[in-house]
């Protein structure tokens, strides 16, 4: 089976910062990185999306969420901790 490639954030914003630039054309930009021209488009699009955000005022929308992210761990360590006190129990009774 064939696994997509995966690249870090900091090649994505690389790449994306070169498209917004405008020097190259995406199709050059894509043979010198060695990726498909319609990524380097998709991350081009994405950047220039999520440029605005970044000049909010208050919450952003990565501390939201972060803050639902921080919720959803906390829920699993409940979760969690009832599970162990239910085998510990369970252990417990059959000493």
């Amino acid at each position: 089976m064939r696994h997509r490639k995966q690249y870090d954030r900091r090649f994505k914003a690389q790449v994306a910062i070169e498209a917004i630039k405008s020097q190259k054309s995406v199709a050059q930009i894509a043979r010198d990185y060695g990726i498909n021209p319609s990524q380097v488009s998709q991350w081009k699009k994405q950047a220039l999306e999520e440029i605005p955000g970044l000049f909010e005022r208050g919450h952003s929308k990565a501390s939201a969420g972060s803050d639902q992210h921080v919720a959803e761990l906390c829920r699993q360590i409940d979760q969690l901790k009832v599970e162990i006190d239910w085998l510990r129990e369970k252990t417990e009774q059959l000493r």
